[in-house]
């Protein structure tokens, strides 16, 4: 379908639908850029942060994330646990309604959730639930979930991305005409071009949102999307370039706004793949690397080094660990004792679209190659780098947002039977399934402290891949935009937001 074809049916179907939209201001809407077009608009199915930028401005989960990552109910009231940790009771906030004016009910949530944890969905909020037997609507408000194994942090899932709450009466238009609870409602959609939002009057937040509109505009040039915050044209550049952070300083219309993050980038090593299959082989490649200098030549000094999703502002980050210099001796000893006493070559994908994860590669080229590790770059187009790079080929370069919990940025990506593990690096430890496997029945924040420490250890000596550093999220924001604040999660916290006029 055409994209003016598209916007038509769209508007169309929500006239249909007799969706109230309240007229609005042209100098109360926000203008946001993002540089990628949104390929879907069902928030089960969303997997790129443009998408998730959209989502969080139409959609709750029955938790959210506040900006100092502490996690608050949001669509549910509140909730209880038994003492095993396998048995959860969410209790709904009354007179929530959907954008279509119906009120939200536990019905809702039960269709939602096993529409995600139905395969033919497709969602990747999947992995996260697997431990859900069953969730039961015991009345209209209160929704029970029985687990198969004791999860201290199940609560906090129903914050992330894809964990969104929709309307059970309007599951097969969330392609084209998604209804939500969200602060702003759907409007429009042109692919590549544009998506409108509107204030949605029933919030039920009071006195929120303050904004009339959002659009959100697809500038994929990231040269133009500063060019436009500067000309006025644009209020928010979201994930502006590191490499713009210091000339927009100096900006006299608009202003840097950063966060620290526990979103990577990293190299992805295949251990079931030779040469990547002896840990020797890693650990020499892992010795060559100067993460502290990655993250300038790759990040511009937005970021820091770490060994792990755990970023070095989180209270479990392990301080003990050192960051090493390169130790090029050890690299070619560690690589003698494999086999490789005249080191190898290597192909190294990279997706060409995404400039950040392009540096890395170079940069991890450049500082290998003399441990004899030669890396023969290859740019690989993004919108196929899902199907034919992530889990096929030896090494590569990727990078993931940051998740809600420190479990689910951990355990389904170091854990042998982890999700994401079984499509990365494919590492087995039995050491690290004991520990992640405990974390996940304990509530002693003590205990759960040292257990990711140990587990921080055991990443960094074992080597499963190259977590190079967390990345700060950072925001172009034009002068006249009050009341925002960037959030580590990486979405846009737009409800308390107004302009001035």
């Amino acid at each position: 379908m055409r994209r003016r074809e598209f916007s038509l049916s769209v508007a169309a179907g929500i006239a249909a639908a007799s969706i109230s939209r309240p007229a609005f201001a042209q100098q109360n809407t926000l203008r946001v850029a993002l540089g990628t077009t949104l390929n879907q608009l069902d928030p089960a199915r969303t997997t790129i942060g443009d998408e998730y930028v959209y989502v969080h401005l139409v959609f709750n989960g029955l938790s959210r994330i506040e900006p100092d990552m502490t996690v608050k109910p949001d669509l549910a009231e509140s909730w209880t646990a038994s003492d095993d940790l396998k048995t959860w009771t969410f209790k709904l906030r009354p007179g929530v309604k959907f954008h279509h004016g119906r009120t939200m009910d536990a019905e809702d949530v039960v269709a939602t959730v096993k529409r995600i944890l139905d395969p033919a969905t497709g969602s990747r909020g999947r992995s996260n639930l697997t431990m859900v037997e069953s969730v039961t609507a015991l009345d209209p408000m209160t929704v029970r979930f029985t687990l198969g194994l004791a999860y201290a942090g199940f609560a906090d899932i129903f914050a992330d991305r894809n964990m969104r709450i929709v309307a059970r009466d309007k599951i097969d238009e969330l392609s084209t005409r998604p209804v939500g609870t969200g602060p702003f409602m759907f409007t429009s959609w042109s692919p590549g071009d544009r998506l409108e939002l509107a204030k949605n009057p029933n919030y039920f937040e009071a006195g929120l949102p303050k904004l009339d509109a959002v659009t959100l505009r697809i500038i994929p040039e990231s040269a133009a999307r500063m060019a436009a915050l500067e000309a006025g044209d644009i209020d928010i550049v979201w994930a502006m370039p590191y490499e713009a952070v210091d000339t927009l300083k100096k900006s006299r219309v608009a202003r840097v706004d950063s966060i620290s993050t526990p979103t990577w980038d990293g190299v992805i090593l295949n251990n079931q793949t030779k040469p990547f299959n002896d840990m020797r082989v890693r650990q020499a490649l892992a010795a060559t690397i100067d993460k502290e200098a990655l993250v300038e030549l790759v990040l511009f000094g937005q970021g820091a080094p770490t060994f792990s999703p755990i970023p070095p502002s989180h209270p479990y980050f392990n301080k003990a660990l050192p960051f090493n210099p390169p130790d090029i001796a050890k690299a070619r000893k560690l690589l003698a004792e494999a086999g490789y006493p005249n080191g190898f070559d290597i192909p190294m994908q990279v997706p060409q679209e995404r400039e950040q994860r392009v540096r890395l590669g170079v940069a991890v080229r450049d500082m290998a190659r003399p441990a004899g590790i030669r890396v023969n770059i290859e740019r690989v187009p993004f919108a196929t780098y899902t199907a034919n790079v992530s889990g096929k080929a030896a090494m590569y370069v990727d990078g993931y947002f940051a998740r809600p919990t420190i479990d689910t940025a951990i355990y389904p990506f170091y854990h042998s039977q982890g999700s994401w593990n079984r499509q990365l690096w494919r590492y087995a430890d039995a050491r690290v399934d004991a520990l992640l496997d405990e974390a996940r029945k304990t509530n002693d924040e003590a205990r759960r402290k040292d257990i990711f420490q140990k587990f921080q250890a055991l990443v960094e000596e074992t080597v499963p891949g190259i977590v190079a550093y967390s990345a700060a999220h950072v925001n172009g924001v034009a002068n006249r935009v009050e009341g925002f604040r960037s959030t580590p999660m990486q979405w846009l916290e737009l409800k308390s937001v107004s302009l001035k006029s």
